[in-house]
């Protein structure tokens, strides 16, 4: 009789999988939280998301201290949610400020509940994932694209996919997939088959390039840690798609869980105000975006198709230098956490 012997799950795996810790991250499009709190399972968590009367957001864990009922069932008050089970009332920093059942009770006046720094930008709401509860979060810095209003013009476009986010950030770390995937798109159909690739350090990450071809097709992937985890690249376009030069886009991805992620994708152009920021911003909603929602399309069948394990039976070569760089980059702060935490525990 063959009896199954349990393989205990890699810490390290398990810490990616929900996301690494004291970082930044994109959670929705910010219209998706209005007047009402909004529930989002994001980075391992189940999370409660609301605006008050001013319209600042606000996001705790969506849990009530006192006997786990969702909070984004509740009540808005103002800082504060009702949670509707028992009228427990818990404000935005964790703080339970009343218990209508029982006045003056321990829960009363105790932070029971897990709070999280929340920032909107870009058209997006961003999320510190911190380890441990922070009065001040580090500042959310993104790229230039996304913050020089002046310089560039851009559209967020958002889509969950099944699967984990990591097969998400290998696809974007392989520009030699748009030859071949996306070789009937109206940007990338010119350019070599055959490519060589080196990696060129930057002083926030690494640069994933073509040698010896540059603005003829997707050349290249930048990987940036700025406290966040972004990428950029450009693609070239014909004098059809518009003013600005180089397509643009910059792309962060968050775990919804281990089969779902979220993937934000920022479509920019180096636009100053003006005529041709206005032209390109018309062509783009009334011709373009159905082409490049066409491109993500592709991406997202071959993603969702994959098997969970794929990347443990692969057979990689010369051009996945950048997603090898990028794995072994992840493993790596992934073991610094775990390291600081049990370093912490130990001297508890």
């Amino acid at each position: 009789m063959n009896i199954p012997i349990a393989v205990a799950a890699d810490p390290v795996d398990q810490l990616l999988q929900v996301g690494l810790k004291d970082l930044w991250y994109p959670i929705c499009p910010s219209g998706f939280i209005k007047e009402r709190p909004v529930s989002l399972r994001r980075l391992g968590r189940k999370l409660v998301f609301w605006r008050d009367t001013q319209g600042v957001l606000h996001a705790l864990e969506d849990r009530c201290p006192h006997r786990g009922a969702p909070l984004s069932q509740g009540v808005v008050l103002g800082d504060r949610i009702a949670c509707p089970y028992h009228g427990v009332e818990v404000r935005c920093d964790g703080v339970v400020t009343k218990v209508p059942g029982s006045p003056g009770c321990k829960l009363e006046g105790s932070q029971a509940t897990r709070w999280f720094h929340v920032r909107e930008a870009a058209g997006a709401v961003f999320l510190y994932n911190s380890s441990e509860p922070v009065d001040t979060p580090p500042p959310l810095q993104l790229p230039e694209q996304l913050t020089d209003d002046s310089q560039y013009a851009s559209f967020l476009c958002y889509a969950e996919w099944k699967g984990d986010y990591r097969y998400v950030l290998d696809n974007v770390m392989d520009p030699m997939h748009g030859t071949f995937l996306h070789k009937q798109s109206h940007s990338m159909a010119e350019g070599d088959a055959t490519a060589k690739f080196g990696i060129r350090p930057t002083d926030t990450g690494f640069v994933f390039e073509k040698e010896g071809q540059r603005n003829v097709n997707f050349d290249w992937t930048e990987w940036a840690d700025t406290g966040i985890h972004w990428m950029r690249l450009e693609i070239p376009y014909p004098k059809t798609g518009g003013p600005g030069g180089n397509f643009i886009i910059i792309g962060s991805y968050t775990p919804i869980s281990p089969t779902l992620s979220c993937a934000f994708h920022w479509r920019v152009r180096k636009l100053p105000p003006g005529w041709q920021r206005d032209t390109w911003r018309f062509l783009y909603k009334n011709r373009l975006e159905a082409r490049h929602w066409h491109v993500l399309e592709q991406d997202r069948v071959l993603i969702e198709n994959m098997e969970p394990d794929a990347n443990q039976h692969e057979q990689l070569y010369q051009h996945d230098l950048g997603i090898v760089r990028l794995r072994r980059h992840l493993k790596g702060l992934a073991q610094a956490q775990l390291a600081a935490k049990a370093d912490q525990t130990a001297k508890a």
